[in-house]
Protein backbone atom coordinates (compact mmCIF):
# COMPACT_ATOMS: atom_id res chain seq x y z
CA UNK A 1 0.00 0.00 0.00
CA UNK A 2 1.30 3.54 -0.81
CA UNK A 3 0.30 6.62 0.63
CA UNK A 4 0.69 10.71 -0.86
CA UNK A 5 2.30 13.36 1.34
CA UNK A 6 3.08 16.61 0.96
CA UNK A 7 6.88 17.52 2.38
CA UNK A 8 8.48 21.13 1.75
CA UNK A 9 11.11 21.96 -0.41
CA UNK A 10 13.59 21.42 2.63
CA UNK A 11 11.99 18.03 3.22
CA UNK A 12 12.57 17.03 -0.22
CA UNK A 13 16.08 18.15 -0.31
CA UNK A 14 17.05 16.46 2.44
CA UNK A 15 15.81 13.36 1.69
CA UNK A 16 17.49 13.44 -1.51
CA UNK A 17 20.87 13.71 0.09
CA UNK A 18 20.23 10.99 2.15
CA UNK A 19 19.39 9.04 -1.16
CA UNK A 20 22.18 6.11 -2.02
CA UNK A 21 21.02 5.91 -5.59
CA UNK A 22 18.39 6.72 -8.06
CA UNK A 23 16.76 3.68 -7.71
CA UNK A 24 16.23 4.30 -3.88
CA UNK A 25 12.53 5.72 -3.06
CA UNK A 26 11.95 8.06 -0.62
CA UNK A 27 10.11 5.57 1.60
CA UNK A 28 13.14 3.29 1.75
CA UNK A 29 15.14 6.13 2.56
CA UNK A 30 12.85 7.09 5.39
CA UNK A 31 12.55 3.26 6.81
CA UNK A 32 16.42 2.94 6.54
CA UNK A 33 17.07 6.66 8.20
CA UNK A 34 14.20 6.12 11.13
CA UNK A 35 13.95 2.33 11.90
CA UNK A 36 16.75 1.97 13.62
CA UNK A 37 16.61 3.07 17.44
CA UNK A 38 20.11 2.75 18.06
CA UNK A 39 22.42 3.97 15.48
CA UNK A 40 26.43 4.74 16.14
CA UNK A 41 27.51 7.82 16.25
CA UNK A 42 29.71 8.15 13.62
CA UNK A 43 26.99 6.92 10.98
CA UNK A 44 24.96 10.01 12.39
CA UNK A 45 27.77 12.23 11.98
CA UNK A 46 28.33 10.50 8.28
CA UNK A 47 24.98 11.84 7.68
CA UNK A 48 25.26 15.10 9.30
CA UNK A 49 28.25 16.35 7.51
CA UNK A 50 31.06 18.43 9.16
CA UNK A 51 29.34 20.56 11.69
CA UNK A 52 32.07 22.37 14.40
CA UNK A 53 29.26 23.86 16.45
CA UNK A 54 27.78 19.70 16.81
CA UNK A 55 30.96 18.31 17.17
CA UNK A 56 32.11 21.19 20.13
CA UNK A 57 29.01 20.06 22.03
CA UNK A 58 29.13 16.34 21.81
CA UNK A 59 33.06 16.84 23.36
CA UNK A 60 31.56 18.96 25.97
CA UNK A 61 28.76 16.80 26.89
CA UNK A 62 31.68 13.88 26.47
CA UNK A 63 33.26 15.84 28.74
CA UNK A 64 30.80 16.36 31.59
CA UNK A 65 29.67 12.58 31.68
CA UNK A 66 32.84 11.18 31.70
CA UNK A 67 33.55 13.91 34.89
CA UNK A 68 29.95 12.61 36.51
CA UNK A 69 31.07 9.05 35.78
CA UNK A 70 34.37 9.62 37.82
CA UNK A 71 32.47 11.23 40.67
CA UNK A 72 30.10 8.38 40.94
CA UNK A 73 32.70 6.12 41.17
CA UNK A 74 34.16 8.43 43.96
CA UNK A 75 31.43 7.78 46.15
Amino acid sequence: MTRKISITDEAYDLLSTLKRSDTESFSDVIVRHYSRRNRRLSEVLDEVGECEDLADSIEETSKEMRGRAMKEHEL
